[in-house]
């Protein structure tokens, strides 16, 4: 049998409304919740919630769709792709929709609140999953919300573009608990078309001073070579040099948690 690339993540299970999933974990300290990309759980995802973990939190990644520690390919991108555009769980293309599964991360975080204390949980989405952090924002539990690539829904229109993921009832408790003084980090390529420039000027018009919005150029002809094609901005796009626009974003996102979770 191949080694289990997961084998220094304890698995667990967590439950709410009937509906039960597996859940990896690996660290101590507050909760940051690592929701994972398309295609799921990869060795890229997996690394990162290690470095969450390794700066003194408890990463949690929910086991939502793919293979658990399988390989980042486009046989899997596309399969995860079809099942989600079907999925009543997430809001593929519906506008001014939050996605039904947040209600489940938003009880997986406050029950990890409840455990594991802290002045709250972080939570970061990417892709797929991107919006779901700021979705997740309407829990108080939730203090440190990280946007990574937010791809929902996808950008086929003018309104999808600048659309965010989230019902117009969300959006007002978002605003407000951003007006409290909870901060939101988005990460994005620039050329990414998979996440619109729109979006990240909504974000900056309905969150105003507290969205931290991180655009990396990825334009031809840009410094670093970035590729025109980049979208994982935490993962598989990573670079993981010094003074590199990807390791600084990685950077910025794990010294948010560390003072909206460690230090607040």
């Amino acid at each position: 049998m191949p080694d289990d690339p997961l084998d220094d993540f304890t698995r667990g299970e967590f439950t709410h409304e009937g509906k039960t999933r597996a859940v990896h974990r690996k660290g101590d300290g507050p909760a940051v919740i690592v929701i994972a990309e398309i295609p799921g759980i990869t060795p890229a995802v997996a690394d990162f919630a290690r470095r969450v973990a390794d700066r003194g939190f408890t990463a949690v990644m929910p086991h939502l769709f793919g293979e658990p520690g399988a390989d980042h390919t486009a046989g899997r991108i596309l399969s995860t792709i079809s099942w989600a555009c079907v999925s009543r769980e997430f809001a593929t293309f519906a506008t001014r929709a939050t996605s039904p599964v947040t209600g489940w991360l938003r009880a997986l975080a406050r029950d990890l609140h409840a455990e594991l204390g802290g002045p709250g949980v972080g939570a970061v989405g990417m892709c797929l999953t991107g919006g779901f952090a700021l979705a997740m924002m309407v829990d108080e539990a939730v203090m440190a919300p990280v946007l990574s690539q937010p791809s929902l829904p996808f950008p086929v229109g003018r309104r999808h573009r600048r659309d965010l993921g989230i019902s117009d009832a969300d959006l007002e408790v978002v605003k407000r608990r951003a007006s409290e003084g909870v901060d939101v980090v988005g990460l994005r390529f620039t050329c990414d078309r998979a996440v619109p420039a729109e979006r990240f000027e909504r974000l900056r018009h309905e969150l105003g001073d507290h969205f931290i919005g991180v655009e990396i150029d990825s334009s031809p002809g840009n410094e670093h070579d970035i590729p025109k094609g980049a979208h994982s901005v935490l993962t598989e796009h990573l670079v993981d040099e010094p003074g590199h626009p990807t390791r600084q974003a990685l950077d910025q996102v794990l010294d948010f948690f560390e003072e909206r979770l460690l230090r607040g």
